[in-house]
């Protein structure tokens, strides 16, 4: 059985954390806790509420799509020793109307590994993105460069493989899969799989399909999950 003392002196002392972020976090920042042994009424508190539609109350089930709060009920199965907090970053969500997020999360979990709280971040960054198209439109319109952006983003694509494979700028012959999949995984963390096309590109460069980029990928999250 979960330590309810424990569990309810980490919920104020969460709460106390909130109420300072409330203070100095614009509107575009919802934070909100979770009781993930209730998950049909999982919200505690919540900030910024506007941002995912929901109020104290809410259930699990009414949050952005893809949110990682759903781990500590899918994921109860871990070593009896792991009990710190999981962290999960800037991972991407849809919110209401489709509205693209972007979140993090924190796993609080019992004595005995059970995830028992969360406390999630999730921004909106849309009408930022709508300032900005707004002001790209009073700027000036700027000379055409000497490469078109997309040129400059498949040369900036190149860089990021030429970055992930060995020094020689060549992949080996007979590269084993661990070595494979190190490279996608840096690939990975240089943003080269954010922009269509990177699958395919990878692909050629490592001599497979584009289905085995995204086992690795799989392989690859796997891992980091805690």
């Amino acid at each position: 059985m979960p330590d309810k003392k424990t569990k309810n002196s980490l919920i104020k002392e969460l709460s106390a954390v909130m109420e300072a972020l409330s203070s100095v976090t614009g509107q575009h920042m919802e934070v909100v806790l979770h009781d993930l042994e209730h998950p049909e009424a999982s919200v505690l508190r919540i900030v910024n509420g506007h941002v995912s539609g929901r109020q104290v109350g809410s259930s699990l089930l009414e949050g952005p799509e893809n949110d990682m709060g759903f781990t500590g009920l899918l994921g109860q199965e871990v070593p009896l020793e792991k009990t710190e907090p999981a962290v999960y970053t800037n991972y991407r969500t849809v919110g209401p109307q489709g509205r693209p997020l972007r979140s993090s999360t924190v796993l609080f979990r019992d004595e005995s590994g059970k995830a028992t709280l969360s406390l999630c971040f999730n921004a909106d960054y849309s009408e930022v993105d709508v300032a900005r198209e707004a002001l790209s439109r009073l700027m000036p319109i700027q000379p055409v460069a000497a490469e078109s952006g997309e040129a400059g983003l498949e040369s900036r694509m190149h860089e990021i493989i030429c970055a992930c494979i060995p020094p020689s700028g060549q992949l080996k012959v007979g590269a084993t899969k661990k070595e494979k999949v190190e490279i996608v995984r840096q690939m990975q963390e240089k943003g080269l799989f954010i922009v269509r096309g990177g699958v395919e590109m990878a692909a050629r460069v490592l001599g497979v399909t584009r289905y085995t980029v995204y086992n690795y990928l799989d392989e690859i999250k796997k891992t980091q999950l805690p």
